[in-house]
């Protein structure tokens, strides 16, 4: 009986040897949550408030992108001052870069793209301050959280303000008050005993109340402030204290799986001691018939778009549009093969040196397939100038570029899948980010004027089919000396109606206040005052708007 008792005792010693002190910290971690539980600062506390405050101006009370400029300028500044438990890494100064950079396209010109990045780069620069890296599936996460993590840190903050005990005695502070509370009564009595000192306090007391009203009746709240108060108040104590859930663990334990001795194999250039795996000959099949298959369509490529002059009618919009974007999904679905075949047991294949040496012939086509697609959308730019939508191509491609091109890093290094979806939404993300802070429509219009100056008069079909912003405006001014009489007096004719437009903007964002104000929008009006002259006569509004439609006939030609 003894014996039996002592076998059931040393059992569970006997099964907890057999996990090593990494796995048992490991899934204690994942059963618990990690709560920041360090002491209460009063810069936290002034932080918090001053973030409340800061959405309030901004974006309660405010009335425009210059509003959300100063938050997501300001967000940050105040997280950083009030977090307590801070680990930075070295993302947290490249995220503090990215929101400078939002914030200043917001202030000059911004969009609601731009606000929606800027809340992006404002939750990956919370995580990166508490040694968080920044994933984006992740931020998502992150920001979720903010709710439970509020409701514990307001219990923090109670518990922390019931142990607070005042430190100074009631006599002391009613040393402080009784005497300034005696200096105003008989103060008062003094002044009511000189009729003189009566009218001019009592007219100077009536100015300071009525500014004082008007004050608190701007200060006041409203029901539905109150409550954004609140759940923003709530927001921000989540994201000064954190929930670090052990799923989430930072990057030193359980960021990335560990490469499989195939990957390891594999990175090194050395043969698998695996089993071999029944999807080899499927995989070694399909490279090769795709890197056949690329072979012979660059060639045509080559032969077809490159270095020739294009003859009258070619069909730019099919070749360099649509088939640019045809050849872009192409290097997409490559990329998702190179992905999917290099991962799991064929890592540990031992013929897996053939199947590497396929995929970097593969890759190389692949490579200069994207030099097609840039050739394709040189092709279109050349033929009628830049739009937007010609810029989110270049970014685009870009991207999936930079995605293939981390697939052969993923394969030549052993990395896993989890660790090439996470970069590839960091570009992904990053491309998003540059389509919403640069000035594209400066750059746009910018380069279609330079070649209308230059004699190449195509482009500006592309003034007249598609809008542009402010930015985008104050690069047509040049060609009011463009030498074509029907290009120059059209833009003329833009021009004026667009000082119009900016004179009531201007009023509307004068009403709205400070929040309201685009750098852009003051800089084209402030312009437009200088050489309104060169207008002049197109006030008249029968006479603007002929011009302009005789204008949108003319350049139609080039569409």
């Amino acid at each position: 009986m003894n014996e039996q008792t002592n076998e059931k005792v040393e059992q569970p010693a006997s099964v907890e040897r057999l996990l090593s002190p990494a796995i048992r910290n490991r899934i204690l971690r994942r059963m618990t949550d990690l709560y920041d539980e360090s002491p209460v600062r009063w810069t936290e506390i002034v932080s918090l408030l001053l973030i409340v405050l800061l959405c309030d101006v901004t974006v309660f009370r405010g009335n425009g992108l210059a509003g959300y400029a100063a938050l997501v300028i300001g967000l940050p500044v105040l997280l950083l001052i009030g977090v307590p438990s801070k680990k930075p890494l070295r993302a947290t100064w490249l995220f503090g870069l990215l929101v400078i950079g939002v914030a200043a396209r917001l202030l000059w010109y911004g969009s609601g793209l731009g606000v929606a990045c800027g809340l992006v780069v404002l939750v990956c620069f919370a995580m990166s301050l508490v040694g968080r890296t920044p994933y984006l599936l992740h931020a998502a996460v992150f920001a979720s959280q903010s709710f439970a993590a509020g409701h514990h840190g307001l219990n923090h903050y109670g518990a922390a303000l019931s142990q607070i005990r005042p430190s100074v005695r009631i006599q002391n502070v009613l040393a402080l008050i009784l005497p300034v509370v005696t200096l105003v009564v008989f103060g008062t009595l003094f002044i009511f005993a000189n009729p003189d000192l009566v009218e001019a306090v009592s007219s100077r007391l009536k100015y300071v109340l009525e500014v004082a009203s008007q004050w608190l009746i701007d200060l006041t709240p409203e029901p539905f402030e109150i409550l954004f108060c609140i759940v923003v108040g709530w927001i921000a104590v989540g994201l000064l204290r954190p929930i670090l859930p052990a799923t989430l663990i930072p990057d030193g334990e359980d960021s990335d799986a560990e490469p499989s001795e195939g990957s390891r194999a594999l990175s090194k250039g050395e043969p698998s001691e695996g089993e071999p795996t029944p999807l080899f000959e499927a995989y070694r099949n399909t490279l090769i018939v795709v890197t056949g298959l690329f072979a012979v369509y660059l060639t045509f490529e080559f032969q077809t778009l490159w270095f020739r002059e294009f003859p009258e009618g070619f069909h730019y919009s099919g070749y360099a549009h649509e088939g640019a974007a045809w050849l872009t999904v192409a290097l997409g679905l490559a990329t998702v093969m190179l992905s999917l075949m290099f991962r799991g047991r064929v890592l540990s294949d031992p013929r897996l040196r053939l199947l590497r040496k396929l995929s970097w012939l593969w890759s190389v086509e692949n490579v200069i397939l994207a030099l097609a697609v840039y050739n394709r959308l040189s092709i279109y730019v050349n033929f009628n100038g830049m739009t937007r939508m010609r810029t989110v191509g270049l970014l685009g491609m870009t991207a999936v570029l930079v995605g293939f091109l981390l697939v052969v890093l993923k394969i030549s290094k052993g990395h896993d899948f989890r660790w090439l979806v996470r970069r590839q939404l960091w570009t992904l993300a990053f491309a998003v980010y540059l389509y919403a802070v640069l000035p594209v429509d400066a750059w746009v219009m910018q380069h279609n004027v330079a070649r209308v100056l230059a004699g190449d008069l195509s482009p500006s079909v592309q003034i007249s089919v598609h809008p542009t912003s402010s930015e985008g405006i104050l690069q047509l001014l040049p060609l009011i000396h463009c030498e074509d009489s029907i290009i120059r007096e059209g833009v003329k004719a833009i021009l004026a109606q667009r000082q119009i437009d900016a004179e009531k903007l201007a009023a509307r964002q004068a009403e709205l206040g400070w929040t309201a104000q685009q750098i852009a929008d003051n800089h084209l009006l402030s312009t437009q005052r200088n050489s309104q002259n060169d207008w002049s006569e197109y006030t008249d509004e029968s006479l603007r708007s002929t011009t302009i439609t005789r204008f949108h006939e003319y350049v139609y030609k080039w569409f």
